[in-house]
């Protein structure tokens, strides 16, 4: 691969590395919006739900941060925080498949995302193809 071709992917790699702090910007906005209201007006109805929705807002925001900044210890813990969260969405979205009960509301992650159009299931799987993506770079 020529320098100019490697230097196209790069340029390329960091336009989408962009779009993909905005979504975790805006999921971060919307989970820590959404369960700072639930835990303030309807926190006894549901309180392990809205925490794991506070949980999982906290997650984005670290995650947006982390891919935004250079450095080795970022990117450490931008790859904590992405495989935090795939993990959080498929546990949480297995149990509130199979075992119901134990969300009598939903969670951000709750259905691997369903209420969120999916967006949890998938901005992690985007999150770790893009931290490869990077790393590769720097080895290069």
């Amino acid at each position: 691969m020529s320098e100019v071709s490697r230097e196209s992917e790069r340029q390329k790699s960091i336009g989408l590395g962009r779009v993909l702090v905005v979504v975790y910007g805006i999921l971060a906005l919307a989970a820590v919006a959404r369960s700072v209201y639930q835990i303030a007006t309807k926190f006894e109805e549901a309180p392990v739900a809205y925490l794991l929705s506070a949980v999982a807002g906290v997650v984005y925001c670290v995650a947006a941060v982390a891919l935004l900044r250079p450095g080795r210890g970022w990117r450490t813990i931008a790859w904590a925080a992405v495989i935090f969260e795939m993990c959080g969405v498929l546990v949480v979205g297995v149990l509130s498949l199979a075992m119901g009960d134990l969300f009598p509301h939903d969670t951000v992650w709750s259905g691997f995302g369903r209420g969120y159009i999916f967006i949890p299931l998938v901005l992690p799987v985007l999150g770790i193809l893009w931290l490869k993506r990077r790393d590769s770079y720097r080895t290069v």
